[in-house]
């Protein structure tokens, strides 16, 4: 396991989502390496060459979008970064998390490394500072189109405007700034562009999807197993015999996740044969899941592609004669974008099924467990109602799974006229995993429950620890205090960096 201490330094080598993570969820000081300097440091004196020539240089020294014909004079350049900022920080709403800022700005230094955007080696020095002394821009979730709106108001913390959260208090950022004994960062030629620009704000936010995602596939696969074990599931449909001949990667690894989780079960092998196959709900358990592990293993590509990849607009390229400025279209977020929405689907499908497993588990006519997994159902109505949330956030989910990259509109007059929509692609992804993190919690509560009633409960090796690790927090339900009690508990469980590390030491594959 990688340690979350160790530094992350950017050098020459290829970045992953995980390395965004570690700095913006767990803390890793982030750096670059000499070689990252220099590139950044070549980048900008080319910059400073062309705000000096006197030709128009698009974004360097000329408006910006529609007004991209308006030349401007060297005395203005440094004006024209500071209205940047000041113009585009008109994000909406409430705030976003601290993790979720602090990956957008990792995100954007990976970003001005690879020394094709000419930023200001003192504005990277000030993002660093950000991020290492753990000063976090207030920046409103909602606003923006495919880029610029997040990353300005991260900006406007550079200046000392706007507010920031510090040692756990809300304070004007020229106040944490002077505390930290860092002054405001001067900006120069293309500095405010670079800070509005590309895909950091997206592509910093599915990171942290990522992580989301990554945990809810191996929850999905422990969760689904221990409600096949409690519903006197078929082991046949699980066997190799099956799984191999369906050749998703995905499949695969979901199969023998359920085959591992459930060996040993003598809960299982009592009942084998006593029907002919079950719902597919749960015979269909490896094929569903495995099939929403390729979609992110799919997004993953995208991700990690668009994170060592240079995404401004202009790009400043170094060549064998020298640096050109190029106008194009690398700050497109179409490819983070779609591989949310796509995601967002998968994570509706790991929600939906294991909705459906709910819904037998507390239906009578469904299974072999006092109705509504309660004694004296009647004048109690036990778990029934649990099942309902579920439904109701599965519902959600389905809203959400609708795509945003299709979506499109018309900005900066007629410069910009197809957009990515990739931020509320990333946006509407976290919230559905959250919705499903909750589906989840739902269904590990019903089965622990189913559990409890079983005679003789020798549980697989790994859903009998489940079972165990949930009732070390959460006690059989008595109907003596509110449902919602029980499932925020084992979904902060769910949640939790560490839940998952004993059931992994038994089943390391269940974390790859």
């Amino acid at each position: 396991m990688t340690n979350t201490n160790m530094p992350v330094i950017i050098a020459d080598q290829e970045l992953a989502w995980q390395d965004v993570v570690r700095v913006a969820r767990l803390g890793a000081p982030l750096s670059l390496s000499a070689s990252a300097w220099e590139r950044v440091g070549s980048a900008r004196r080319a910059v400073e060459a062309f705000a000096d020539s006197g030709r128009p240089y698009y974004g360097i020294n000329t408006g910006l979008g529609a007004l991209c014909h308006v030349v401007l004079e060297r005395s203005q350049l440094q004006k024209l970064s500071w209205h940047t900022l000041m113009s585009h920080s008109c994000g909406i709403g409430e705030p976003l998390r601290r993790e979720q800022v602090r990956a957008i700005i990792c995100a954007a230094v990976i970003n001005y490394s690879h020394g094709c955007s000419g930023v200001s080696p003192g504005v990277i020095e000030g993002l660093l500072r950000l991020l290492n002394e753990d000063i976090v821009p207030r920046v409103p979730a909602q606003g923006s189109v495919g880029y610029l709106s997040h990353m300005a108001h991260i900006g406007l913390a550079l200046l000392g405007e706007g507010e920031v959260e510090f040692r756990g208090q809300l304070l004007p950022a020229r106040q944490a700034l002077d505390a930290i004994g860092m002054g405001p960062v001067e900006l120069g030629p293309k500095d405010g562009l670079c800070l509005v620009n590309g895909t950091p704000a997206m592509t910093g936010l599915a990171c942290l999807t990522l992580a989301d995602a990554a945990r809810l596939a191996s929850w999905a696969d422990v969760i689904g197993a221990m409600s096949f074990e409690a519903l006197r599931g078929q082991l046949d449909a699980f066997s190799p015999a099956v799984t191999r001949r369906k050749t998703h990667g995905g499949v695969q690894q979901s199969g023998e996740n359920v085959r591992q989780l459930l060996q040993d079960s003598q809960v299982l092998a009592r009942c084998q044969g006593e029907h002919l196959q079950d719902a597919l709900s749960l015979r269909s358990i490896p094929q569903v899941h495995g099939a929403c592990r390729d979609q992110f293993a799919h997004a993953a590509s995208q991700v990690n592609a668009e994170l060592n990849s240079a995404t401004d607009n202009p790009m400043v390229i170094k060549e064998e004669t020298g640096y050109r400025v190029i106008s194009q279209a690398n700050p497109h977020g179409e490819s983070v974008a779609m591989a949310c929405d796509l995601l967002a689907i998968a994570v509706c499908e790991w929600s939906s099924i294991s909705e459906r497993r709910s819904f037998r588990l507390v239906t009578p006519q469904a299974n072999k467990l006092p109705p509504f997994l309660t004694h004296g159902s009647g004048v109690k109505s036990g778990m029934m109602i649990a099942q309902y949330s579920a439904a109701s956030l599965v519902s959600d989910n389905k809203r959400l799974a609708q795509p945003a990259v299709i979506d499109n509109y018309l900005t900066s007059g007629l410069q910009e006229d197809h957009l990515s929509l990739g931020e509320s692609s990333a946006l509407k992804l976290d919230k559905a995993l959250d919705n499903a993190f909750h589906v989840l919690a739902i269904e590990y509560l019903l089965a622990a429950q189913a559990f409890d009633f079983i005679e003789q409960p020798l549980f697989g090796r790994g859903t009998g620890l489940a079972w165990r690790q949930l009732r070390e927090r959460v006690g059989f339900y008595q109907e003596e205090h509110s449902l919602h009690l029980d499932i925020r508990a084992a979904y902060e469980w769910l949640r939790d960096e560490k839940s998952l590390q004993a059931l992994c030491q038994l089943f390391p594959q269940l974390d790859s």
